[in-house]
């Protein structure tokens, strides 16, 4: 009977693993294409880019990422899949964070 409980607690211990796991790759950015971007989400990164340029799209979950090259600097502007602006971020600083060498 111990052994049976062992059992049982070591089985749901990795298929809650398991289940985080997936749901962690779930929200991992993944680099898409612009013809995999919406027109509304387009438009208001080309209204963020003014004076930048949009130099690759990610995809996050159900919402879109638009990394804007501006001044040097690269941006990441988080949008839904209605356009609407999230939020902001340095790409920089959130590469370093992550541990990616640029």
């Amino acid at each position: 009977m111990k052994n049976l409980f062992t059992i049982t607690a070591v089985s749901a211990g990795l298929a809650f693993g398991v289940t985080a796991q997936a749901k962690e790759r779930e929200h991992e950015e993944q680099s898409i294409s612009s013809s995999d971007v919406p027109a509304a989400v387009q438009q208001a990164a080309q209204a963020e880019a003014k004076g930048g340029t949009i130099v690759r799209w990610e995809k996050d979950g159900a919402n879109f990422e638009a990394v804007i090259d501006k001044n040097g600097k690269q941006i990441g502007v988080e949008m839904d899949a209605n356009g609407k602006v999230l939020s902001k971020h340095n790409e920089a600083k959130e590469h370093k964070e992550k541990g990616a060498k640029y």
